[in-house]
């Protein structure tokens, strides 16, 4: 899997992950992917909701320790 920009929120707290990935994914182009890990556990649920609500793809999510790690396709 190809990623073409990869976002660091560790640490960070609903619902700034989200805020990030979105300003993200506003600068990519159609198709990209975008990365990210979190270390909130609530953000597997949030980065579902935000795919389902803005129309972007939710390719892949996986948990690796403390990490969530989410992968989104730019509509």
């Amino acid at each position: 899997m190809h990623i073409d920009k990869e976002l660091d929120t560790r640490g960070l707290n609903c619902p700034l992950p989200i805020l990030k990935a979105k300003k993200a994914l506003a600068e990519m182009l159609s198709g990209q992917l975008l990365r990210v890990v979190s270390t909130d556990s609530g953000s597997t649920r949030d980065f579902q909701a935000f795919a389902r609500q803005t129309g972007n793809e939710l390719i892949d999510q996986q948990a690796a320790g403390s990490d969530f790690i989410h992968v989104l396709k730019r509509r």
